[in-house]
């Protein structure tokens, strides 16, 4: 079985130069490889747009089969362009992407974006995070209800993640760094947006967990369906 990642830097395998940086797919694999081997096709950039006119979309299809789950999490990258609004053009993309996962026999999972660490000013300012992906992560959340797709959703863990944590201790999830503590950052890097090791594997952890709620993983008797799924085969729910 695999599991199969579509989505961008902050689920990508981050190029060796940029240690400690990771998204969370990149550590995901050693939480599911004794049930699915994971397959990450990210890409930092990635919108739902690019990520199939570069082709990537189209090389993961080729990778997934009956029986196969597909992870996607967009929406930090559609958000900088007008067309790929959550309700137009993003929205569409992700509806396509669920039909043609479903075709090729592999359970589609949708994902909202991991939140960015981005705390108000003004008092109380630990508990208050801003809402800086919009209405991405909802539009996500009733595509699945209205498709009867399988969801995880990561922008409520994540922002509960980080305030709960608070302004300080949040920092070490992400890639802050001092002038002269990283070579490939000399100047500094202050970072709230991609995930620290550390970050990386929370998020991971969480994925792994909500797999394992959906009936995926070892000893599974089979997947979940998810409540208005179409019946149709197990994988395909």
């Amino acid at each position: 079985m695999k599991i199969l990642l579509a989505g961008d830097s902050t689920v990508a395998n981050c190029p060796t130069q940029e240690f400690p940086m990771s998204g969370w797919g990149g550590r995901l694999a050693p939480l599911t490889h004794t049930w699915a081997a994971v397959h990450n096709f990210a890409k930092g950039g990635a919108s739902t747009e690019s990520f199939r006119d570069e082709g990537l979309w189209d090389s993961l299809l080729a990778e997934a089969g009956e029986g196969d789950l597909v992870l996607i999490q967009f929406g930090h990258n559609d958000q900088k362009k007008p067309h790929l609004a959550a309700r137009t053009g993003y929205a569409a993309n992700l509806r396509t992407m669920v039909a043609e996962v479903r075709e090729r026999g592999a359970a589609p999972v949708l994902c909202t974006s991991v939140e960015r660490r981005h705390f108000l000013d003004g008092p109380a300012s630990d508990a208050v995070l801003e809402e800086s992906l919009e209405d991405y992560p909802e539009v996500v959340r009733e595509i699945a209800r209205g498709l009867g797709v399988a969801l995880i959703d990561l922008n409520s863990w994540t922002r509960s993640l980080y305030v709960g944590l608070g302004r300080g201790a949040s920092i070490s999830l992400f890639c802050h760094f001092g002038p002269g503590e990283h070579a490939h950052w000399p100047d500094g890097l202050t970072d709230n947006t991609h995930f620290s090791q550390k970050g990386a594997s929370l998020v991971a952890g969480e994925v792994a967990r909500q797999l394992a709620r959906l009936g995926f993983g070892p000893g599974a008797a089979s997947p979940a369906r998810p409540h208005g799924a179409r019946l149709t085969t197990a994988a395909r729910a």
